[in-house]
C-alpha cells in the first residue's frame, strides 16, 4: 500500500513519512516529525514538532504526541522531543508531553498499549511492552519498567520508579517507588508479588521461588528496606527475577512503598520515608 494522506491532513514539509503511512482527516504533522513505515494516524490526531514515530505506531483520534510540559515557566524555544517504539497503540485523548530538557526526550518504549486519556508527563520513560489503562497520570520524570501494568485512573507522582512486570491497581496514588513484579494499590498500600503476571510469562517455577524468598527478606519485618534489600544480596543465590528485584532498591528519590498486611497495618513505615 502507498502512503495515504488524507487531503484535509496538515503535514509539514519537514516531516519524514515512511512508507505504507495513513494520515487521515484533520491530522496534524509537524515541522522534523519522524512518521515510521507503516504507522497510522486516525482522524484529527496530532503529531508534534520533532516526535518519532518508530514502524507500526497508532495513533488514534484527538491523542497527541509532543505536546509542551504543563510546567510554569518553562521555555518554548527548547527544541525538545518525544520517541513512540515501534508497534506501541495510543488510543483516543492520548498526550505524551516532551521533555523540558534541550535534545532531551519523553520515551514511550515498544509494543505499548496507552488507553484512552492516558498521560505521560515530560522526561518520563515507560519501558517496552508496559499498558496503560484508561486516564492513568503519570507525571513528570517517571520511570516504568517493562511487562508493567497500571490500571485505570491511577496517579504516579513525579520522579516514582515503577519496577519491570509490577501491576498498579486501579485509581491508586502512589507517591513511592513501586518494586519489581509487586502488586500495589490504594495509597502506596503494596500488596506482595504479582504472581499472576509471572506465572503469564511463563517464568520459570525456581526463580519465582527465589524471588519470593528474596521479597519476604526485605519486606518480612519493619526496617530499613535498602539495608535489608543489601543483605539479602549478599546472603541470597540471585536470578533472573530476584537480582533485578534486589538491584531495584540501590536506586530512586522517593523511598518505598510499605506492604498492607491482612489486619490493614503497613510494615516498613521508615523505610518508606522520602530520601
Amino acid at each position: 500500500m502507498s502512503v495515504s494522506i488524507a487531503a484535509s491532513a496538515d503535514v509539514h514539509p519537514t516531516a519524514e513519512i515512511g512508507a505504507e503511512v495513513s494520515i487521515g482527516p484533520f491530522a496534524y504533522v509537524g515541522p522534523h516529525a519522524v512518521i515510521g513505515d507503516g504507522c497510522v494516524l486516525a482522524s484529527h490526531a496530532v503529531v508534534r514538532r520533532g516526535a518519532r514515530l518508530g514502524p507500526g505506531v497508532r495513533v488514534d483520534s484527538f491523542a497527541v504526541v509532543g505536546g509542551d510540559p504543563q510546567m510554569i515557566g518553562f521555555d518554548h524555544g527548547i527544541e525538545s522531543g518525544v520517541t513512540i517504539g515501534a508497534g506501541t497503540f495510543l488510543r483516543e485523548h492520548v498526550t505524551v508531553h516532551r521533555s523540558t530538557k534541550p535534545g532531551e526526550r519523553t520515551i514511550i518504549g515498544e509494543h505499548c498499549y496507552l488507553m484512552a486519556n492516558s498521560h505521560v508527563g515530560h522526561d518520563s520513560e515507560v519501558a517496552d511492552r508496559v499498558t496503560l489503562a484508561n486516564n492513568v497520570m503519570l507525571a513528570g520524570h517517571v520511570l516504568v519498567g517493562k511487562n508493567a501494568f497500571l490500571g485505570g485512573g491511577s496517579g504516579i507522582h513525579q520522579f516514582v520508579r515503577v519496577g519491570e512486570g509490577a501491576m498498579v491497581g486501579g485509581n491508586a496514588s502512589i507517591s513511592l517507588d513501586v518494586p519489581p513484579f509487586t502488586i500495589v494499590a490504594e495509597r502506596n498500600a503494596l500488596y506482595g508479588l504479582n504472581v499472576v503476571g509471572l506465572r503469564r510469562r511463563k517464568h520459570d517455577s525456581a526463580q519465582v521461588a527465589q524471588l519470593k524468598r528474596c521479597f519476604r527478606a526485605v519486606f518480612g519485618q519493619v526496617s530499613d528496606v535498602r539495608a535489608r534489600a543489601r543483605e539479602a544480596a549478599l546472603e541470597l543465590e540471585g536470578g533472573v527475577l530476584a537480582t533485578p528485584f534486589l538491584a531495584f532498591f540501590e536506586g530512586g528519590k522517593r523511598g518505598f512503598v510499605r506492604l498492607r498486611r491482612a489486619d490493614g497495618r503497613q510494615v516498613g513505615a521508615e523505610a518508606s520515608a522520602i530520601d
